[in-house]
C-alpha cells in the first residue's frame, strides 16, 4: 500500500522467548495491539527492534509476519541497518520482495563515514528498490550527522521522501525547512521532543514508548496535530519522565520493561544487551510504575 507519511509510527520491538529465540507469535500479538490502538504505521527492525542482533533469516521472518498481520490496514516499514552498503542494498531489495511498503534507512553501521560516503550510501540503497525511504538521522547514537546541507544535496533522489530527525536538537527542524523547503516530510525521532517539534510543523512521530503506551501516544499526537496544545500539555507532562528514557543507551531494555509492565510484551533482550538488575532496575521500574499508577483518563476523540 502507499505510505501515508503522517501520524504515529512506533519503532516496534522484536519479541524473544525466554531462551532468546525469536518469538514471532508474541511479535504478532504486539503488532495487533498497536494497530488496535490506532497507530498510523509500523516500523519494524529499527534500533528498538534490535536489528543488528538478528540473523538475516530472522529479519525476513519478522517482516513476513508483520506484513501478513497488517494485511494492508496500515503501512509497514523496515529498518535497514547493515554493516556495509552492499548488504544494505541486498536487504532493501529483499524487503521489497517481502511486501513492505517503505524503508527506514540508517547509515552503514560501525564505520563512521564522512559526508561523501554517507550520501553515497543513501543513494545506493535508494537505487536498490523502488520503495519510498525515510532517512534516519541519529548522530547522537551513530556518530554520523546528515546535515540540512546534505539533505539538500540528496534532494534529487526521488525515493528519499521523509526524514526521521533524532539529532536531539529541535532547532534542526527549522534549519531543514529553511534549507530544503518542503522537499521532505519530517518526523520527530526523539520521544521527549514530540510536542516541541509538533509546534515546528513535523508531520509524524517515530516513537519508542508507543510500544508500552500506545493509547496515550496516539491521543497525544491527535491533540498536537489539532493544535489543542492546552489539552495536550498535561498529558505530555505526565508522559515526559517516561519519554526521557528514549534517549538513554539502554532505551531498548527500558521500553521492553515498560511493555512487560503494561502487558504488551516481554522484557527479554538479546545479548550483548542484558536485562536490567539491581538499583537501575528498581529505579526504572519505580518510574514506570508511577506512570502506570497515575495514568490519565483519555477523553473520547
Amino acid at each position: 500500500m502507499q505510505v501515508d507519511w503522517n501520524g504515529v509510527y512506533p519503532a516496534v520491538t522484536t519479541e524473544f522467548k525466554p531462551d532468546g529465540a525469536l518469538d514471532l507469535e508474541a511479535t504478532e500479538r504486539h503488532v495487533e495491539a498497536l494497530i488496535k490502538a490506532g497507530v498510523h504505521g509500523l516500523i519494524m527492525l529499527g534500533s528498538v527492534g534490535e536489528n543488528t542482533v538478528l540473523d538475516p533469516e530472522e529479519k525476513r521472518a519478522v517482516l513476513e509476519t508483520t506484513v501478513r498481520v497488517a494485511s494492508g490496514r496500515l503501512p509497514v516499514l523496515s529498518g535497514v541497518a547493515e554493516f556495509s552498503t552492499p548488504a544494505a542494498c541486498r536487504f532493501a531489495a529483499d524487503a521489497e520482495k517481502l511486501g513492505v511498503d517503505g524503508l527506514m534507512v540508517l547509515p552503514a553501521m560501525v564505520y563512521k563515514s564522512d559526508s561523501r560516503e554517507t550520501m553515497a550510501h543513501f543513494r545506493a540503497v535508494a537505487a536498490a528498490s523502488e520503495l519510498p525511504i525515510m532517512v534516519y538521522n541519529n548522530p547522537v547514537s551513530y556518530g554520523i550527522d546528515v546535515t540540512p546541507e546534505m539533505f539538500a544535496e540528496l534532494a534529487d533522489v526521488e525515493t528519499l521522501v521523509a526524514l526521521k530527525e533524532s539529532s536531539d536538537d529541535p532547532r534542526r527542524i527549522t534549519d531543514i525547512v529553511n534549507t530544503c523547503g518542503d522537499r521532505y516530510i519530517l518526523f520527530c525521532g526523539v520521544d521527549d521532543l514530540v510536542m516541541e517539534t509538533a509546534v515546528l510543523g513535523i508531520q509524524g512521530w517515530v516513537s519508542g514508548f508507543t510500544d508500552a503506551f500506545p493509547d496515550e501516544s496516539v491521543h497525544l499526537w491527535n491533540l498536537l496535530k489539532e493544535g489543542r496544545y492546552e489539552e495536550a500539555l498535561p498529558l505530555y507532562r505526565w508522559f515526559t519522565p517516561i519519554l526521557h528514557l528514549d534517549t538513554h543507551v539502554k532505551l531498548v531494555q527500558y521500553i521492553k520493561l515498560a511493555q512487560s509492565m503494561t502487558g504488551l510484551g516481554s522484557e527479554t533482550v538479546r545479548a550483548p544487551r542484558l536485562p536490567l538488575e539491581g538499583e537501575e532496575r528498581a529505579r526504572i521500574t519505580a518510574l514506570i510504575q508511577a506512570a502506570i499508577d497515575s495514568r490519565p483518563r483519555l477523553a473520547a476523540e
